[in-house]
Parts: structure tokens; sequence; C-alpha cells
């Protein structure tokens, strides 16, 4: 890469998840990855030793330099080099405990609280144009809530943190999209939750979002909440009370919004490419959908919030953490969307974090 096009690209930062998850390693191989270096300049909010140990597990070349601001330049130097480097900042700095000590795989209430600390960082980098984006790699959540957060994930936490009260989640694998009414609530709370005014809402980011993923024109299916779509009543009233008139005022505004579909049918439409995107009632119905096609590739959007967030979509799998397999490819592909909607968004932080 041309030192003159370095300038030109966003920074994103990009949080190191659970230390002792797989994290640190999709991490690594993530900002070592060509197309990632040739799309932004990753900043790695996390702890340097561990993802030099990383880097190493997972037999990636990576050279890592703490930085202690995300403007403090790291320079590559020689540039034929073929080792690339990736600036690193730690919020915990001196007040890190040792987290490499930690045992790889078990959870942790002390991992738990720095992979907290590095979102909010990040958060904060963000809400003030010190990055461009976060990309976040998986947290555990009985981590965290050993370390006294009380939040079902990175959605909750994004949503507090930046007082965003109407976000809403996408998930994306390949050209198959999907965002949802509902997600990390129980199953007997999502009745009340479809509103009008949550759909309305979260057609409104669906329809946003797609465009600056470069479709001017989406066509975007909404799926029923009941068993085929509740088959003209028989199955509860939801899609002809709700779901059917926010369609309709969808359409007004000149949206190309159809359904409600049955949920069983849908997404097989989605994936042959009847539509660009999915509008999902509640968490499993659209996770199942995205998973069965693309288990361990999907990215998860953000939507609704001051600032970019994309995000992998898969745990912590702490089965396999420091055993050098785990795939980066949901995190190389999070990171190049991130890259992407912040460019169709016109954020151009002037942070020059990690390499130059």
């Amino acid at each position: 890469m041309a030192r003159e096009t370095r300038g030109e690209l966003p920074v994103l930062a990009l949080t190191m998840g659970d230390p002792v998850g797989i994290g640190p390693e999709v991490v690594a191989k993530a900002v070592a990855a060509e197309e990632v270096r040739a799309a932004c300049r990753p900043l790695v909010i996390g702890n340097a030793v561990i993802l030099r140990r990383a880097a190493q597990q997972g037999r990636v070349a990576l050279d890592v330099r703490e930085v202690s601001a995300p403007d403090e330049p790291v320079e590559r130097g020689d540039e034929t080099g073929d080792v690339p480097r990736v600036a690193v900042l730690d919020p915990l700095g001196d007040q890190a405990p040792p987290l490499e000590s930690l045992p790889l795989g078990n959870v942790s209430a002390a991992a738990g609280k720095a992979s907290v600390e590095y979102v909010i960082h990040a958060i904060d980098l963000a809400m003030r144009r010190a990055a461009a984006g976060i990309v976040t790699a998986p947290i555990n959540k009985e981590a965290i809530n050993r370390a006294g957060f009380r939040y079902a994930g990175h959605t909750e936490l994004l949503a507090e943190r930046t007082g965003s009260r109407e976000a809403a989640m996408m998930l994306v694998t390949g050209d198959f999209r999907v965002s949802h009414a509902s997600t990390h609530v129980a199953l007997e709370r999502v009745p009340g939750l479809i509103t009008e005014a949550r759909l309305a809402r979260v057609f409104e980011l669906t329809w946003q979002t797609v465009r600056q993923l470069g479709i001017e024109h989406p066509k975007i299916a909404v799926a029923g909440l009941n068993p085929h779509a509740s088959e003209h009543g028989l199955f509860g009233t939801q899609e002809t009370d709700v779901i059917a008139p926010a369609i309709a005022a969808a359409q007004a505004r000149g949206w190309d919004f159809s359904g409600p579909w049955p949920p069983d049918t849908i997404f097989a439409r989605a994936q042959r490419g009847e539509f660009d995107a999915v509008v999902a009632m509640y968490h499993d119905q659209g996770h199942i959908a995205i998973k069965m096609i693309g288990f361990d590739e999907g990215v998860n959007l953000s939507l609704g919030l001051p600032i970019v967030r994309t995000s992998v979509d898969h745990g912590t799998a702490f089965d396999i953490a420091g055993k050098g397999v785990a795939r980066p490819v949901s995190m190389i592909q999070a990171t190049l969307m991130a890259a992407q909607l912040a460019r169709a968004r016109g954020i151009a932080p002037c942070g020059r974090a990690c390499v130059q």
C-alpha cells in the first residue's frame, strides 16, 4: 500500500473482545489481512501482550506497537517490510490486571470487565470522531455479568453509552441481510414489543442502511410474527392489526416494502435474490436463517446509533481459544463493512493512529 493513500483511510477502533476467548486471535488475523489494511487504519483497543500472544498462536506475522493516544502515529518504516504493524491502545493502562495469566477458555470476571472497558473506550473515541467507527470482537455475557455489568450484550451497552433509544440489529452475510424488530428478550415478551412505532423505526433504519451498503432502491420483505403469517387471522392478529399497517405506511413513503410474508418461506426467497433484506420479528427468527447460510461469516450491524458499529456474528468460542484455528472471516468482513459505512456517512476522523 503506497504511503500517500494511508492518510485517506478511515481510522477504525477494533475492540479485542474477551481476552480469554478467540477475540484476540481473530483481531490479530484481521488486522494483518491485506484487504483490511487497504480499507482502513485499524487501531486495536485491548492488551498488547495478549494480542502478540494471539498472533503467535494463530501463526500471524504482526508487529504490535503500544500507543497512548489514538492520534499517536506508528511509522511502518521500511515500505518493503513484510510484517505489518498495528497500534494497540489499552484504556486500562497501568491499572490493567495481569490478563495474560488468566487461563484461556474460562469465564472470568476480570476478562469480562476488560472486554467492557475496551468497548466503552472505543465508543467514546467514535463519539468524538477520533475514530470513524468501531468493530467489536465477541464478549462473554456471563463474564461481563460476573464483573457487575448488567447487559445482555453489546447492543444494550452501545445504546446506553451513546444515548440511543431506538437501536436495532442487522445481520449480513454476503447479499443476505436481516434486521430485527426485537432481539434479546424472552419470547413471551415479543408480541408486546411489535408495535407500529417500533416497526416504523426499524423499517426506516433498514432502508437507510441497505442504501448505504450500495443498493439505491432496495426491495425489503417483512416476515410475519405468527406461523404462516397468521393464515388470515387463524393464528393471531398481529399481522393484520400491526404489521400490515406499518408496511402500508412505509409504502406511502415510496419505499419498496412488502409482506407480511410467512416466516417459513421468506428467508429462502431472500436467499434466491427476490429481496435485498428481510425484517424479522424476533431474535431466533432472523438469527437461525442467517447462521444457516453463513455461520462464521456473518456481520452484525448496529442501526440507529450516532456512530458506525459492526461486529462479528459469533461468540467467544472458549473451546478453541488459544488453539490458533479461529477463522477471521467474520472479523474481516465486519471491518470492511464498517469502512464502507463510514465512507457512506461521510465520517472522516483526523486521527493518525496505526500504520502509516
